[in-house]
């Protein structure tokens, strides 16, 4: 019970607190960057805030769907997001990137309490607030007009650097890609 509190503590710190690295129970997601930003991100999942979501990202990266997908819309001071594994593979036509998801049905809202900070990994999703599929994006910076509208799912925990690396744009000129994502138990 203390462990999960710290781990929620910290999900919902102060922007300075939130640097700190804490690997809680949750799977990790590896996800491995080329591009304008090279390197390693890894994402400690938040199965006991939003488990839905949680499994199916998990399952969709050990079924591989997210292996070649591109950062699609990436906002300096806001987020990067990523995941469209229908039409966000790189190597083919990008011009529908982020409109799309995968073959695995929309999601329910999984809302929680804790604070869109820099690092917090969020479900993007359409005006309806159960159409969560495949999308993810990485905060930047703060984000308090997020908290309660859209799910978290997790939190970067190593790898930041490669997160600010990525190259801005809707759509970048030439976007990241996410050439391996694993999972972690």
């Amino acid at each position: 019970m203390l462990r999960k509190a710290l781990i929620l503590a910290a999900f919902a710190a102060s922007p300075a607190l939130a640097q700190e690295v804490i690997d809680g129970p949750g799977p990790n997601l590896v996800i491995e960057v080329a591009g304008a930003a090279n390197g390693t991100v890894v994402i400690d999942m938040a199965d006991h805030v939003a488990p839905k979501h949680v499994a199916q990202i998990v399952e969709l990266a050990k079924s591989g769907a997210y292996d070649g997908v591109v950062f699609h819309r990436v906002i300096d001071g806001f987020m990067a997001q990523t995941g469209d594994v229908s039409n966000g593979k790189a190597g083919g036509d990008l011009s529908m990137a982020g409109t799309g998801g995968s073959t695995l049905p929309d999601l329910p809202a999984e809302f929680s309490d804790l604070a869109f900070a820099r690092g917090v990994v969020g479900m993007a999703r359409a005006a309806d607030p159960n159409s969560a599929n495949s999308q993810f994006f990485i905060m930047f910076d703060q984000g308090d007009f997020l908290n309660g509208q859209y799910t978290v799912v997790g939190k970067v925990i190593s790898g930041m650097e490669v997160v600010d690396a990525i190259q801005r744009g809707e759509p970048p000129q030439t976007p990241d890609v996410m050439t391996k994502v694993t999972v972690q138990e």
